[in-house]
């Protein structure tokens, strides 16, 4: 019932740009806090992006703050993340989330790799 697709992950050079999207359905979007992580090879899951149910409050650790951007359309129950200059470090797979009261809900994953 509960389904996230995320799309836009890819291959980009150092400095380059991508934006994820992640569709969803089976929830009643506009009232869930959404929010991207990102796991590499070998390293704990990270948070990346938060955004409020209204899209008027978002939140980002400092190893991406001023590169990424989340947004949302909550008549396309769509999230997203656009990704600037982006750096190898940034190679992971990225993943859309949000929690309800016992549960969290991930996508699939879509694979970003930033290399030369």
């Amino acid at each position: 019932q509960v389904q996230f697709v995320e799309s836009g992950g890819g291959l980009v050079q150092p400095g380059g740009s991508l934006r994820l999207s992640c569709a969803t359905s089976g929830i009643i979007f506009d009232i869930y806090t959404m929010a991207w992580y990102r796991q590499a090879p070998g390293k704990q899951r990270e948070l990346v992006a938060q955004i409020t149910s209204d899209g008027t409050s978002t939140n980002y650790p400092d190893s991406v703050q001023g590169r990424f951007t989340i947004s949302r359309d909550n008549a396309k129950n769509t999230v997203y993340l656009q990704m600037n200059s982006l750096k190898p470090e940034d190679t992971a797979v990225y993943y859309c989330h949000t929690k309800r009261l016992f549960s969290n809900y991930w996508g699939q994953g879509t694979q970003v790799t930033v290399s030369s």
